[in-house]
């Protein structure tokens, strides 16, 4: 037999490009394994021909190492049908790997198969050399390295399929996986040589026009390792697109449930918003129209909110609310829906047998909300009005049921407030009433519907006049003279009362400056500032530009809050005063004893005179317990060197009782009504001369 021998580094080369040819099938398999669509196809293809390629070039490269000694060569046709075996095989491999599952059935059945093409692309490789006589092949050896193919596909099958997916110790895994599979193709590739017998006399026939150049197979293997390189190259970096693209998706995805939960979700609280409620109120109704059962919808609007917004900021008035929202969310069953639908308004659904279960719910939220809030470094209190509306009854529509549960709201809101009321047909007209009363109420200022109208202040007992209060009130052109406790308090929950406010203010400087031209320059007016008022941002600079406006002297206006204003936030109260006084004007405590004022920041505050609450003299001489409270501060009022006016006074005996305690002004009925300007004068003024 004749004797071969290998060309080492052929041998060597042979062994890099199995390795690599492993490893990029690895890759590939992973990058097939994450595709869709027509580019698993395309990566199917294409993986199937480097793959081929490299398990080929590696046979053919290991061939073109042994040498015998007479001239050898290799048939260009015969080994060209030995590279498709090897690309077929190789997309079988692929196909096999990238599936869902591999059971060990497919398993076995996969490394048959690979197994014998691989053989097969061997042994035809061997055949284009066309040796004549024909090569002998050593039984024993020969069926090894059939067992050592099938062995072989049947781990190299495995390996790819757990090593599909990628990471970082995947890529690892992979590279130990492509040395094994390198070294098994290798000892499959090599046993089968040695298989091969060479009777003695032995002639090449593709000896003269085969493939032959040890050169031609460092060619091969150069176009090989490149052909593996970009076909490794390009699935990392389309693997690494895919990876940003991935994230992006995921970003994006991300993303869009953020906008979808702010679309559905109010931002400060986190409750469903209108939108969301909308739809759970369809759902609600369906499920009882389906089912049966019935559910309460509840209007909840806080008391006093604006006061608190307005006095502290929106920052601290953001933090009651988030703070408010999270204690109705509490106190509400988990299925319960709870949205926010304005600034200060919440919409509850609770599903509720009867009226009586939605009553123990609006119980049970007024309590949590009544609760001191501690936010922006205040202890807070507010409470809620809350209208209750049941499906069915109290309306078929979700805007009907929503209106109706707004309507009750408000009614509560008029009953005194922290309270809750049921729907009742009456309530839709009075709600429409006042929702075109507040209609009229904006364009009253613009169309000059506001008048002052001001009560005389005299001083004890029965004169002189010292000056005048100026009282608000609104002629309506349809319903006559509204009374100012149906207007004031809708102006109050809108925040029309600061415009109004301001109105009042100029008109009544302006009227001040004219009964001063007209001789009564000691006379001085008096102007109530509402809690919203008050804590305006902008009152200080109002109050100069109106007296700058009018040339009033400062001296000659008095400006009137309530004792539960001033007692609101004492110490942001006495610097507004302060600065109040600065200008020169008078501060009035109005409605006096009937707050919890601490005589330690009353003393602190810079006002001219405490008036007494007309709650407090209208029973005067006939209970004691008014008096001696009556008593008590205008002893205060002395001790702090305080006026002491008293509001109220309808009877000769409250003068006289009054008089004698020690009231420096009295105002009343009995004194004088409210009254126009020009009747004010007429009534208590003559126009005098100056000399």
């Amino acid at each position: 037999m004749l004797v071969g021998s290998y060309n080492s580094s052929l041998v060597v080369f042979s062994f890099v490009v199995a390795v690599l040819s492993s490893y990029t099938s690895l890759d590939l398999a992973g990058r097939i394994s994450t595709a869709a669509g027509k580019a698993m196809h395309w990566w199917l293809a294409g993986g199937a021909v480097a793959m081929g390629l490299g398990i080929w070039a590696m046979h053919f490269i290991g061939m073109l190492a042994f040498n015998l000694p007479i001239p050898l060569g290799y048939d260009p046709a015969i080994t060209g049908l030995s590279l498709l075996i090897a690309i077929a095989l190789s997309a079988f491999a692929l196909w096999t790997v990238t599936r869902a599952a591999l059971p060990w059935r497919r398993l076995v059945a996969g490394a048959a198969v690979m197994g014998a093409g691989v053989a097969a692309m061997h042994y035809t490789g061997m055949a284009a050399m066309r040796m004549s006589p024909g090569i002998q092949y050593d039984p024993g050896l020969f069926v090894a390295s059939v067992l050592i193919a099938v062995v072989a596909s049947g781990a190299a099958l495995w390996m790819t399929f757990q090593l599909r997916r990628g990471g970082a110790r995947a890529r690892i895994l992979r590279f130990g996986a492509a040395l094994v599979m390198g070294a098994a193709i290798g000892g499959m590739h090599y046993t089968g040589m040695f298989a091969a017998q060479f009777p003695p006399g032995s002639i090449c026939g593709a000896a003269l026009d085969g493939f032959s150049n040890v050169w031609f197979a460092f060619a091969i293997f150069v176009v090989t390792i490149a052909v593996l390189s970009i076909a490794l190259i390009t699935s990392i970096l389309d693997l690494r697109l895919e990876s940003r693209t991935a994230v992006l998706a995921d970003s994006l995805a991300h993303a869009n449930e953020e906008l979808t939960y702010l679309a559905l979700h109010d931002k400060l609280t986190g409750l469903p918003n209108r939108v969301l409620l909308e739809d759970r109120l369809n759902q609600a109704i369906r499920t009882v129209e389906r089912d049966g059962g019935s559910f309460a919808l509840m209007f909840i609007d806080l008391d006093g909110f604006k006061g608190v917004n307005d006095a502290y900021g929106h920052r601290t008035g953001d933090q009651l609310l988030a703070e408010v929202a999270q204690r109705i969310r509490a106190a509400m069953p988990g299925q319960d829906t709870v949205a926010r639908v304005g600034g200060d308004e919440f919409v509850l659904i609770a599903e509720c047998t009867d009226p009586s279960a939605a009553a123990g719910l609006a119980t049970q939220a007024l309590r949590s909300i009544e609760a001191p809030v501690h936010a922006g470094g205040h202890e807070l209190r507010v409470s809620a009005s809350i209208g209750i509306a049941m499906y069915p009854g109290d309306g078929e529509q979700q805007h009907e049921l929503l209106s109706n549960a707004d309507a009750a709201m408000y009614h509560a809101k008029a009953s005194g407030r922290n309270a809750f009321c049921f729907f009742e047909a009456s309530m839709q007209q009075n709600m429409q009433d006042e929702l075109q009363l507040l209609q009229d109420l904006r364009r009253a200022l613009h169309r000059k519907e506001m008048v002052l109208y001001y009560q005389p202040k005299f001083r004890a007992p029965d004169g002189p006049v010292t000056g005048a209060e100026a009282l608000l009130r609104w002629q309506h052109p349809m319903r006559g003279l509204v009374p100012p406790g149906e207007f004031i308090p809708l102006a109050e929950k809108t925040g029309l009362i600061v415009p109004i406010g301001t109105w009042v203010l100029g008109e009544a400087c302006r009227q001040m400056r004219s009964w001063g031209d007209a001789g009564h320059s000691e006379w001085t007016v008096s102007v109530n500032l509402s809690s919203l008022q008050f804590r305006h941002a902008g009152l200080v600079q109002t109050v100069k530009d109106t007296l700058e406006q009018y040339g009033l002297e400062p001296r000659s206006l008095i400006l009137e809050i309530t004792e539960s204003t001033a007692m609101r936030d004492v110490e942001a109260s006495l610097a507004l005063l302060e600065k109040l006084t600065e200008l020169g004007v008078k501060i009035s405590i109005d409605d006096f004893g009937t707050g919890y004022s601490s005589l330690l920041y009353l003393k602190r505050l810079p006002a001219t005179e405490l008036k007494i609450d007309r709650g407090f003299v209208q029973e005067l001489t006939r209970d004691s317990e008014d008096a001696a409270i009556v008593s008590a501060i205008v002893a205060l009022g002395q001790t702090l060197d305080l006026g002491i006016v008293a509001e109220g006074v309808e009877t000769p005996e409250q003068q006289e009782f009054l008089t004698k305690l020690g009231c420096n002004s009295l105002q009343g009925f009995l004194l004088g009504r409210p009254m126009s300007a020009d009747a004010f004068l007429e009534a208590v003024g003559r126009p005098c001369t100056t000399a």
